[in-house]
């Protein structure tokens, strides 16, 4: 059914509650007249407009409440594709920055005192570390404030001689990328060891939010950081994080840190495709902050 005929039944439904006409099983005496005069029938009927504001706003969380999108934040998605689309060059699959501008709106409208940076840094990782596949976009301008790069995936989610990742864990010890949606935190003086040298770059602290599949993303370590493993030519491997360039990660974890958010796609994994909480058409309409 469509949705502006929903919002009407809806409305109606609110309103009738709202102004008591609905019987409740209590028998009451008619009293009042058969005929109205016009003015008072418009008096009667036409509710005031702060009244008609909540009836609409309570119309509306019924819909929201059973899983209608609204047409907001449809047009939220598909200006965003239409405009940024234009300057990702290249998708592992259809769904993909779909999926990543639905997670970043439905998280912000959920949770707007968190989402304090217009910042989304998106990664696909259906493409392989050769290709580069990560973006920092802007999505009050919605421009491309960096990208294409390559980033690192995880050890864990592929063998040396592949360069796609194609196992994805959220458990400790995993050294494994994990998919979904994470809340930028707080940078920090980050240390690896690469080549069996030590190295100090950014590092930018996630939390993740898809439940799930990177709850346990803070706990394992999983951050963004600059590494000298990551080249403009290639990726390297990492323990789970989604690490770049370190001329880059000086210059866009700052900006994203403290209320951007991040986004790693794969379309290897089709049950983390069809449940992310945030993500997902089926479920990201009813999804909740788990921090």
């Amino acid at each position: 059914m469509h949705r502006n005929r929903l919002l009407m039944l809806a409305a109606a439904a609110a309103f009738v509650g709202a102004s008591g006409a609905l019987h409740d099983g209590t028998d009451r005496a008619e009293t009042r007249p058969a005929t109205l005069p016009v003015a008072q029938t418009a008096r009667v009927t036409a509710p005031a407009p702060r009244q008609t504001g909540a009836v609409l706003q309570t119309a509306r969380a019924v819909l929201n409440g059973v899983g209608v999108e609204s047409a907001a934040e449809k047009t939220q998605v598909q200006t965003a594709l239409e405009t940024l689309g234009k300057g990702v060059r290249r998708q592992s699959d259809p769904a993909a920055l779909r999926m990543a501008f639905q997670a970043y709106y439905n998280y912000k409208t959920a949770n707007p005192e968190k989402v304090k940076k217009p910042y989304l840094y998106y990664v696909d990782y259906g493409l392989s570390n050769t290709t580069p596949r990560g973006y920092v976009f802007d999505m009050e301008k919605l421009t491309v404030v960096d990208g294409p790069f390559n980033v690192a995936h995880g050890r864990g989610s592929a063998s040396p001689s592949e360069g796609k990742p194609s196992r994805f864990s959220n458990r400790q010890g995993s050294n494994a990328t994990s998919l979904g949606l994470y809340l930028a935190q707080e940078t920090y003086g980050f240390s690896g060891k690469s080549g069996g040298r030590r190295y100090t770059s950014v590092g930018l602290r996630l939390q993740g939010l898809s439940g799930r599949y990177n709850s346990a993303a803070r706990a394992r370590g999983v951050v963004a950081h600059g590494a000298p493993y990551v080249t403009a030519s290639r990726a390297g491997r990492s323990e789970g994080c989604p690490a770049m360039e370190q001329g880059r990660a000086r210059e866009l974890l700052p900006r994203i840190s403290r209320g951007g958010l991040v986004f790693l796609f794969s379309p290897l994994d089709k049950t983390w495709m069809r449940s992310d909480p945030w993500a997902s058409r089926a479920t990201g309409r009813t999804g909740r902050s788990n921090g």
